[in-house]
């Protein structure tokens, strides 16, 4: 239960409530603690389903910007709604045979409680990891080491990444590098008209080693979604940026796994043109502030997280190999020029 008198935020109680109520489901770890404002918060993740070390796992993040609750929420509902149909559903309980599901709501508790896109020492944990981008970033936006006083601050050149940053690749490394199939969705709000699915790579124009995977996977996305809306494209046809976390991880993927990391960015500019009071709120320049906004944004991505739940479950069922992942590449190479002419 949580404590009335301890400081707080709804989202971390709602994180406190479910892990309390998925104790026979969840095995949970604390991966740091982080203090804001004299207090202190922990980073909880909770995993559930098979615990074989070569079984596909899939990774739902939310909460890495502290202003973004919608991403936090959208976790949150998805882990409620797994634990519901824990009691009925014999196909889920079947699909955790096979697969693991990992969960971080709130990477970025403190920034969160004080309400703020950065962790409580002034760093973007999305800019946080060490390496550059190969071109021009856009001036602040795409990562800067003037200081804290800016957003989007990187932290000090040389200086080691932020506790939250460093839980956040210690889970992903643990719990999905070491597989030989897992995914990652990690859920963002505040940019575009649209909501987008972005994947490396962020600091390039150059191709993730594994275009055809991703292209099959959206390709399959499609075919059983056809009317999703999402667009589907490498993070480097928005912008380029240094320090981009994912960017970080994939690169550290063993050259015989494939680790396939998505950024859910769900476009707020949209909810602001139907509600333009919002701009005078910072939350609400990154979540939907009306309630039916709200519940339409927590139904919509269920979706692409049993996607991708189904899909883990028989890999070997449609995974390319030889001249039909040689094909996918062409294809994909095709579909996705950027606006430079690459890949």
């Amino acid at each position: 239960m949580t404590d009335p008198g301890r400081p707080s935020f709804p989202e971390y109680d709602q994180l406190l409530a479910l892990l309390e109520l998925g104790a026979p489901w969840f095995q949970t770890e604390v991966v740091c603690n982080v203090a804001a404002r004299d207090h202190t918060f922990a980073v909880h993740v909770a995993s559930l389903g098979t615990r074989a070390p070569d079984a596909p796992a899939i990774g739902i993040f939310g909460g890495i910007h502290g202003l973004e609750r919608i991403g936090t929420q959208l976790v949150l509902d998805y882990m409620r709604s797994v634990l519901c149909r824990l009691a009925w559903d014999e196909l889920l309980h079947r699909q955790l045979e096979a697969v693991r599901l990992v969960f971080m709501p709130i990477v970025n508790p403190g920034g969160m409680y004080v309400a703020t896109r950065a962790n409580p020492n002034g760093v973007d944990l999305m800019r946080n990891a060490p390496q550059n981008a190969d071109a021009s970033v856009p001036f602040l936006a795409g990562g800067q080491r003037i200081g804290a006083w800016l957003p989007w601050y990187r932290g000090r050149a040389g200086a080691p990444m932020e506790p939250e940053s460093l839980a956040l690749l210690r889970v992903v490394e643990t719990e999905l590098l070491t597989r030989p199939l897992s995914f990652a969705v990690d859920c963002h709000s505040g940019y575009g008209w649209r909501d987008s699915i972005w994947f490396p790579y962020a600091r390039t124009h150059a191709p993730m080693p594994h275009f055809p995977e991703m292209y099959l996977l959206k390709t399959m996305f499609e075919q059983a979604h056809p009317h999703h809306g999402y667009a589907f494209e490498p993070q480097s046809h928005q912008y380029l940026l240094h320090g981009d976390l994912w960017d970080y991880a994939y690169d550290r993927t063993p050259a015989h796994n494939l680790f396939l990391p998505m950024t859910l960015e769900l476009g707020s500019w949209l909810w602001i043109k139907k509600n333009p009071r919002q701009l005078f709120s910072r939350a609400g320049i990154f979540n939907p502030i009306k309630a039916h906004r709200t519940a339409r944004v927590l139904r919509r991505h269920v979706s692409l997280f049993d996607f991708l739940g189904r899909v883990a479950v028989a890999p070997e069922r449609w995974l390319p190999h030889g001249p039909h992942r040689l094909h996918l590449l062409e294809q994909a190479r095709a579909h996705w020029q950027n606006r430079n002419g690459a890949p």
